[in-house]
């Protein structure tokens, strides 16, 4: 069955920018045009006039964590508290309806928006859950907020050695990076209905809000994909995705001759490495003289060593090295590594990948040509005070959209959900205004135009996974796209 499209058309295809019409069959875009001459072309098609509306290529959140989003939709939300007190007010709401002796799960506080210097304490949260323990994410996911009973549970006391690449803050109740496993696996793991309940509701509320793929960052249990998986096998998954693995897990995808496939709404693409933490949890991997505050200057997490070992394999695997990496000292680190696997990337046709690139030193940027820099500008909204306190020295190249871009990056934009909201109309906004939620402008000389980000949430995120047929509307193209009342708006899917 074919079916025509009537449209404002943005079709990110250099060779026709903008037409009237699509036509679509097959689940492919078969022709652009003017109305008339695809009408001519096939007048028996189905018709859908959306005449009012702009239609683009399909976006595609390029950092997402699908099925930790799923989950997070039914947790405890303290996204945007204030203080202490307001995460005390919603957790003890929560305890009234929770069962005696049950986990209670949810996150989403950042230290600088709570008015807070230093660390909150596990006594902050005794007094409104002393029959529950509690886990909180912080709104990165690098560190935890429990409280007396989670640490109990965990064997976790004043002399508890910090494990490797990990830290737990003295007083008692925060635990940085990989001291966050120390409580968290205590958590009872979903069963196989709940992980499946989980990544339903992740994919469907991405697809409810305009996006047709998504590029899911590991740093779930291995179930978490599996879902997804069964999900696609049974032909309930509404969006593409494009799966990162765990450097762990290599070996068994090695095994399993697990390597880059091009078939399917599923799909394994990357191997996921981390260089350091996150800023808000002060433990992004910076130059000195690092924090303003005096906090150090980070935490380094994989070695530059192992990410060159395990990066070789993955490209090996035709598999894409993937490497979250967020201060400026965990960049450089990760330039110097990509500097050695660029040659085999590049002999394979694929682009090495750095997450979030946010703290950046100039001399570094010229390195980026030919990579995929997959940034998420609604960061910066909630990080551009706390930017100006704690690294001020990085400021001018914090979030540098139009640097990367002009240095030969790969942009491919997404939202980290669930460490942020999947908000597109968010991403817009802070990607061309440059503003944080203080109402200050960040570095304005790095904002981008609305027609550069569009290309930034749908052919970037395409090129960073090797889907040449996605991300833009032009014959033999995915028949994939989103419908804005205007451009940076409203948004709704549209996939034939």
């Amino acid at each position: 069955m074919l079916t025509l499209i009537l449209a404002q058309v943005t079709t990110l295809d250099p060779a026709c920018p903008g037409a009237q019409a699509v036509l679509v069959g097959g689940g492919r875009v078969l022709a652009v045009g003017a109305r008339e001459d695809l009408t001519a072309l096939a007048p028996r098609a189905e018709v859908l006039d959306h005449r009012d509306l702009l239609l683009t290529p399909g976006l595609c959140d390029a950092h997402t964590h699908l099925v930790m989003y799923g989950a997070s939709l039914s947790q405890l939300d303290v996204q945007g508290v204030r203080s202490v007190g307001e995460v005390r007010s919603k957790l003890r709401e929560r305890a009234a309806r929770t069962p005696a002796g049950e986990w209670i799960v949810g996150g989403g506080f950042l230290l600088s928006e709570m008015g807070l210097s230093g660390y909150p304490t596990a006594a902050d949260l005794d007094a409104v859950s002393p029959d529950h323990p509690v886990l909180l994410h912080s709104r990165d996911h690098h560190m935890l907020w429990v409280n007396s009973r989670a640490l109990a549970l965990a064997g976790i006391h004043d002399q508890t050695p910090d494990p490797e690449g990990g830290h737990i803050v003295r007083p008692l109740g925060c635990l940085q990076e990989t001291a966050q496993a120390l409580v968290a696996d205590l958590v009872p793991a979903p069963g196989e209905a709940e992980w499946l309940a989980h990544a339903r509701a992740g994919a469907q509320d991405l697809a409810a809000r305009g996006f047709v793929a998504t590029h899911t960052m590991a740093f779930e249990p291995s179930a978490a994909p599996r879902a997804l998986q069964t999900l696609a096998a049974r032909g309930e998954l509404p969006l593409r995705v494009w799966a990162c693995l765990p450097h762990e897990r290599l070996a068994q995808a090695h095994d399993l001759g697990l390597a880059r496939g091009a078939g399917g709404l599923f799909q394994w693409g990357g191997v996921k490495f981390f260089a350091d933490g996150a800023l808000g949890s002060r433990t992004a991997w910076l130059h000195a003289p690092g924090f303003a505050d005096g906090s150090g200057t980070g935490i380094a997490l994989d070695s530059p060593e192992l990410m060159l070992e395990r990066g070789r394999e993955a490209l090996k695997l035709g598999l894409t090295p993937v490497t979250h990496a967020i201060g400026d000292r965990a960049n450089t680190e990760v330039l110097n590594v990509y500097e050695q696997l660029r040659p085999e990337a590049e002999a394979r046709g694929i682009r090495l990948r750095i997450e979030h690139a946010q703290h950046l030193r100039p001399q570094d940027l010229p390195r980026f040509r030919g990579l995929s820099a997959s940034v998420q500008p609604i960061h910066l909204q909630g990080d551009a005070a706390m930017i100006r306190g704690l690294l001020p020295q990085g400021e001018v190249t914090s979030f540098a959209f139009r640097s990367l871009k002009e240095a030969g990056a790969t942009l491919a934009f997404g939202s980290d959900a669930p460490v942020a909201p999947p908000s597109v109309q968010a991403n817009f906004a802070a990607a061309v205004t440059r503003l944080g939620d203080d109402g200050l402008p960040l570095a304005p000389h790095e904002a981008l135009t609305p027609g550069e980000v569009l290309w930034a949430y749908t052919r970037g995120p395409a090129l960073a996974a090797g889907w040449n047929g996605e991300g833009w509307i032009r014959p033999g193209a995915r028949a994939a796209f989103t419908l804005w009342d205007e451009l940076g708006g409203a948004a709704r899917a549209l996939v034939l």
